[in-house]
C-alpha cells in the first residue's frame, strides 16, 4: 500500500524538513505494520487513533489489566482500523507478545509498568511508542535505553514537543535566526490545578479489574477511586508527581530547542503546602533547578493559587539578551528587547484533512497534529533504521533529570550527576535511591544484563 503525504504546507514542510534531517517523510509502505497497545486507557487510544489517521496499520492486539477499558478499546479501534477487525485481547503483555508477532508496540501504561513492559516488547523484536517519562527511577531508564540499543530496536518517546509544528516554528523564526540573542536563563512552569484533592475511602477493587497485576512491581496500596483510572499520578509509587508528569514536557522541550544535553546539577525543594487533607501524596508546590552552566532552567508549580502569567500557565519562558520567546502547546510569541518585531504563532487544527478530531471524546486537540507528526517520524526511522526527533536516549535524559529533582527535594540537598557514570557524584544515599525496590515476584531490570 503506498501512501504518500506531506507533513504540513511548503512553508512549514521547510521548518519541518530541516528539523528532521533535511528531508520531508514520503511513504511507500508495501506491507501492513502489525502494531499492538499495552494500556489503551485515555492517552493510549488519543495516540494510537492519530497512527490510524495516517497510515493503515493492523492493530491486532490490546493489553489491559481491565477488562472493561479493552473490550471498549478493541470496538473502537475495530471501527477506526481500515480492515475493520477487531484486535485479540489481553490481560497479560507478556502472554500478548508471546502469540503475537508486532511490527510496533506503543506502551501507554500508568509510568510504574513503562519498563518492564518495553523490555519485553524490544526483546520480542518491536521498535517502540511509548508514553512519558519513560521511567519512575533513573536505572530503569538506563536499562531501557541499553535495551534499546542492544536489540537494534527504534524508540520514540512520546515527548511531541518535538514534533510540534508551531514549536518547530518559533526554532526557525527566532531561535536558529539568532532573535534571542545570547540565552541566559529559562523559566518553565505548571500551574494546572492537577493535583487531586480529595479523600476517598479505601475500598475493594472492582471484579473488572486484575489490581495484583496493576499494581506490579510497584508497592501495594489499597485501591480507591483515585487509583484508577487515570488519577493513578495522585500517588508517588505509581509515577513522579508533578514534576514526572507535566515538567518533563517543559524541560524536554526547552533542552531540544536550544540543543542541550545533561544539566550538571540539579536542585529542588517544595511539598505539601497547602491541600494538606487529600489522599495525594505528591507535592502541590515545588521548585527546581537544572543547572546547565551557562544556561539555568528554573521549573515552578503550584496546584493552587493563579498563574503568573494567564496565558501561559503550563509554559517555557527563554530568556535573551535581546528577547523573550514565550511557549507552550497552544501558541508561542517573540517578545523583542527594544525594537524589533514581535513574532508569534499557533497550534496548528487539521479538521479539513480529520474532521473525527473534532468531535472524539477527550481527545486533546491542540495536540492532535503534533501526535501524528510524532507517529510519522516514528516510521520514517523505522524504514530507514535511525534515531527518532525523540529517541530512548532524550527520553532517558529528560525523565532521569526530573526523577533526579525529586531525590534532591526529598534529601534536601544539590545532586551534582555524572552523565558518564550514571551516577550522582559523591553521594552514597543519593545512588542508592537511582533503583526503586520492586515488589516481589517482579525483578527491577539491570542495564548490564537485558
Amino acid at each position: 500500500m503506498n501512501r504518500r503525504e506531506f507533513l504540513r504546507g511548503a512553508a512549514t514542510g521547510a521548518a519541518l524538513s530541516a528539523a528532521l534531517g533535511g528531508f520531508v517523510p514520503l511513504y511507500a509502505q508495501s506491507k501492513v505494520r502489525r502494531v499492538g497497545l499495552i494500556g489503551p486507557g485515555w492517552y493510549g487510544k488519543s495516540a494510537l487513533f492519530r497512527l490510524l489517521q495516517i497510515e493503515p496499520v493492523e492493530v491486532v492486539a490490546l493489553c489491559d489489566v481491565d477488562k472493561r477499558m479493552v473490550a471498549e478499546a478493541a470496538e473502537m479501534v475495530a471501527a477506526r482500523q481500515k480492515s475493520r477487525k477487531t484486535p485479540k485481547t489481553f490481560g497479560d503483555y507478556r502472554e500478548m507478545l508471546k502469540q503475537e508477532q508486532f511490527d510496533i508496540v506503543h506502551v501507554a501504561t500508568p509510568d510504574h509498568w513503562h519498563a518492564l513492559a518495553m523490555i519485553a516488547a524490544v526483546k520480542a523484536g518491536a521498535d517502540i511508542f511509548i508514553e512519558k517519562p519513560i521511567s519512575v527511577d533513573v536505572v530503569e531508564g538506563q536499562a531501557m535505553l541499553a535495551a534499546a540499543r542492544k536489540y537494534k530496536r527504534v524508540v520514540q518517546v512520546n515527548m511531541e514537543r518535538r514534533s510540534t509544528p508551531h514549536l518547530i516554528e518559533a526554532i526557525e523564526r527566532v531561535i536558529k535566526p539568532g532573535k534571542l540573542g545570547k540565552v541566559a536563563y529559562a523559566e518553565i512552569c505548571c500551574y494546572y490545578h492537577m493535583r487531586a484533592g480529595n479523600n476517598p475511602p479505601d475500598t475493594t477493587p472492582p471484579a473488572y479489574l486484575d489490581y495484583e497485576m496493576w499494581t506490579g512491581p510497584a508497592p501495594m496500596r489499597p485501591y480507591c477511586s483515585l487509583t484508577h483510572p487515570r488519577s493513578w499520578r495522585a500517588f508517588m509509587e505509581y509515577g513522579n508527581g508533578i514534576v514526572g508528569d507535566m515538567c518533563v514536557h517543559m524541560f524536554d522541550m526547552v533542552r531540544w530547542m536550544l540543543d542541550l544535553g545533561w544539566p550538571k546539577s540539579i536542585s529542588s525543594s517544595g511539598g505539601i503546602l497547602v491541600n494538606k487533607n487529600s489522599k495525594s501524596n505528591i507535592t502541590d508546590t515545588q521548585v527546581a533547578t537544572f543547572d546547565f552552566g551557562d544556561i539555568p532552567v528554573v521549573w515552578t508549580h503550584r496546584s493552587w493559587g493563579a498563574a503568573p502569567d494567564p496565558q501561559y500557565p503550563w509554559a517555557a519562558f527563554i530568556y535573551g539578551d535581546k528577547g523573550t520567546l514565550k511557549a507552550d502547546v497552544h501558541h508561542y510569541e517573540f517578545i523583542p528587547d527594544g525594537k524589533g518585531e514581535k513574532l508569534e504563532g499557533k497550534a496548528l487544527y487539521e479538521y479539513e484533512k480529520y474532521p473525527e478530531d473534532r468531535t472524539e471524546k477527550d481527545l486533546e486537540k491542540h495536540v492532535a497534529s503534533a501526535l501524528r507528526g510524532h507517529w510519522r517520524n516514528l516510521l520514517d526511522m523505522i524504514d530507514t533504521r535511525g534515531r527518532p526527533v525523540s529517541d530512548i536516549e532524550q527520553g532517558y535524559i529528560s525523565a532521569a533529570s526530573c526523577i533526579l529533582a525529586n531525590m534532591s527535594c526529598k534529601l534536601g540537598r544539590t545532586l551534582v550527576w555524572d552523565s558518564e557514570k550514571g551516577q550522582i557524584v559523591g553521594d552514597e544515599e543519593a545512588n542508592r535511591l537511582l533503583a526503586r525496590p520492586y515488589r516481589t515476584p517482579w525483578v527491577h531490570p539491570d542495564p548490564r544484563t537485558v
